[in-house]
């Protein structure tokens, strides 16, 4: 499976399961095994640059199991091989969203003027607050 020009996955690599699915189908569904699970092992995985790996990991944490494998499902369709398509578009756009490295953040500080906006907007909310109170008693 191509990714990039320079980064393909390997068939080997990845791992079909097929079963019964639910959603569209109406009889058909209760008999064919349409639904298309796919796996891939990260930990034991060759065709990834370690940082993209990484990155992956973390962005998809969600999907990967205790083993290591990402899992991914497709049973939008009726049949198996657009299953199987759904589940390498997933995997691929997957893999081109690790691939880029996020910029890293600089720390910044508010401006004087920035701090003083803030503390009279909160002087400002604190006087209107107060006048909707009701007057405390003269005894």
């Amino acid at each position: 499976m191509e990714i990039t020009g320079q980064l393909h996955i390997p068939d080997s690599e990845l791992r079909w399961s097929f079963v019964r699915a639910g959603g569209p189908g109406g009889q058909n569904v209760n008999k064919v095994a349409s639904k298309a699970v796919l796996r891939w092992n990260l930990a034991s995985n060759s065709s990834l640059p370690e940082d993209v790996r990484d990155r992956l990991r973390v962005q998809q944490r969600g999907r990967i199991t205790a083993e290591g494998e990402l899992v991914l499902n497709s049973d939008r369709f009726r049949d198996q091989q657009r299953n199987r398509r759904d589940c390498l578009e997933k995997l691929r756009a997957l893999v081109l969203r690790a691939l880029y490295r996020p910029r890293p953040r600089k720390a910044t500080r508010p401006s004087r003027a920035a701090k003083e906006r803030r503390l009279q907007a909160k002087r400002h909310q604190a006087r209107r607050k107060a006048e909707r109170r009701t007057p405390a008693r003269e005894e």
